[in-house]
């Protein structure tokens, strides 16, 4: 039985078309068939893509910038911080509800399953796509940071307005990809226990969002989540 291919939405694929031609990515499609062959690898093929399938390119308003997928089994599900409705929240996604429960009062949801944002317009986008399960970090530097970076300067080449959650250093240092003249950037420790007591609590990045969303004419986000349901069709 064959593995599922990945799927990309249509908007997404004409904006980032040259890339799935580059040297760069036939060479990681081949070093992810190769792991596939080998070991576990999560998210499943078909939701790999999943922060592109739930939010398109013209309804991008704000962008939340993870690193790698949840390397557990059952948590990644292709969207940064998310993980299935049936799964726990990790301590970095708890971490966030807290923030929004200070912020705005709405109290922590029993689940963690981000959709109800993605489908609002929130791109929740890692950088790195896929990763060895049980292995943090091992798909990282063979070809997905080119890919992502390439994502986020299409959106800030064209388009205008987006809201830019950057938490911690790595996400920081994707800013001089970003033209800070067309968009607004929002900067905070990361979630993790390890540093959220150090700025990340108190930031209010989910007021200070919909304050600049409403300000430019746009639907504030809904911060509460919703049922999840399958993404749009491709």
């Amino acid at each position: 039985m064959s593995t599922p291919k990945p799927e990309i939405e249509k908007s997404w694929g004409l904006a980032l078309e040259n890339e799935f031609r580059t040297d760069y990515f036939m060479i990681l499609k081949s070093f992810l068939l190769e792991e596939r062959n080998n070991h576990q690898i999560y998210p499943p093929g078909p939701e790999i893509f999943n922060a592109f399938n739930f939010t398109p390119f013209d309804q991008v308003k704000v962008v939340i910038l993870g690193q790698d997928p949840y390397h557990g089994k059952g948590q990644a599900h292709g969207l940064s911080f998310s993980v299935p409705q049936e799964t726990k929240p990790p301590p970095s996604l708890q971490n966030i509800f807290k923030e929004i429960e200070n912020d705005l009062g709405i109290p922590p949801p029993k689940h963690g399953n981000l959709e109800h944002w993605a489908k609002q317009g929130v791109l929740l986008l890692n950088a790195t796509l896929t990763v060895r399960a049980n292995q943090a970090g091992s798909h990282q530097g063979k070809g997905w940071e080119q890919f992502t970076n390439q994502a986020i300067r299409k959106l800030s080449e064209e388009r205008f307005g987006i809201v830019f959650l950057l938490w911690g250093k790595f996400a920081q240092d994707k800013e001089e990809l970003i033209d800070t003249g067309r968009h607004y950037i929002l900067k905070a420790p990361h979630p993790s226990p390890f540093s959220a007591n150090r700025g990340f609590f108190g930031c209010r990045h989910f007021s200070k969002t919909n304050k600049i969303l409403k300000k430019i004419g746009r639907q504030e986000i809904d911060w509460s989540l919703g049922n999840s349901s399958k993404p749009r069709e491709l």
